[in-house]
């Protein structure tokens, strides 16, 4: 039986979180995910599952109470052994080239992706 990571989607938006949802579970075969709807959510979500295995975080940037960038820097702040167990790709409709750049210079983010995200580009990643 082949390994599987857990997903944590933060995102804010309804129907994004729908998309992404119906996309993992249909096109991947993910089950279970959570879903926070802030940064704080996000960050809160990590520190009461500490035991996770392996969890790839599906973040949005713009959101209200915390957006992604806060997060990331509120990420930075998590214990190493915690963090070595996560993948970080940015969800984005951002045409903002700053802001693109500060989310591909972070050590933390192994990628960007442009809204709505390609299945296949997760399926290019090693789960």
């Amino acid at each position: 039986m082949q390994f599987k990571p857990q997903f944590l989607i933060i995102e804010d938006n309804l129907i994004d979180q729908f998309v992404t949802k119906k996309l993992l579970k249909k096109g991947l075969d993910i089950n279970p995910l959570f879903i926070a709807n802030n940064g704080k959510e996000g960050i809160d979500w990590l520190i009461k599952n500490p035991d996770s295995k392996s969890l790839i975080i599906l973040l949005d940037i713009q959101m209200p109470i915390m957006n992604g960038f806060e997060f990331l820097e509120e990420f930075a702040r998590l214990e190493e052994d915690l963090k070595a167990k996560i993948e970080i790709f940015v969800l984005s409709s951002t045409l903002d080239i700053d802001e693109i750049k500060k989310i591909k210079n972070n050590k933390y983010v192994s990628d960007f992706w442009n809204k709505p995200f390609r299945l296949d580009l997760l399926k290019n990643i090693s789960l």
